[in-house]
């Protein structure tokens, strides 16, 4: 398996890792936002969101025997001009069936 970085500098390989680091970084923001905003309800939630979180990934242990990380995904690129429109020819319109069709 090859382990690179993604563009923030975090390794691909070990995704749990890469959550504890991104969520340190966003504990690091919570505390910015607390001296800016002192200690509010919306604060102090965040601090509890925050508190969390970190449990939640230390009692993820290790993943399940035989568990397989799926497939990465392949992303395709829809373009952005508009489709030809003979290849609508023949479909019907979407909701209650075809053109014409009315529900009862």
């Amino acid at each position: 398996m090859t382990v690179g970085t993604d563009a923030s500098g975090f390794s691909q390989g070990d995704p749990l890792s890469t959550a504890r680091a991104r969520a340190r970084e966003l504990a690091e923001s919570v505390q910015q936002i607390e001296a800016a905003y002192g200690n509010t309800l919306g604060v102090r939630r965040l601090r509890s969101d925050m508190h969390r979180l970190f449990e939640c990934l230390d009692e993820l242990g290790p993943p399940l025997p035989g568990h397989h990380a799926p497939a990465p995904i392949t992303r395709v690129r829809v373009p952005g001009e508009p489709y030809d429109e003979s290849m609508w020819s023949d479909a019907e319109s979407e909701g209650l069936g075809g053109l014409g069709r009315f529900s009862r």
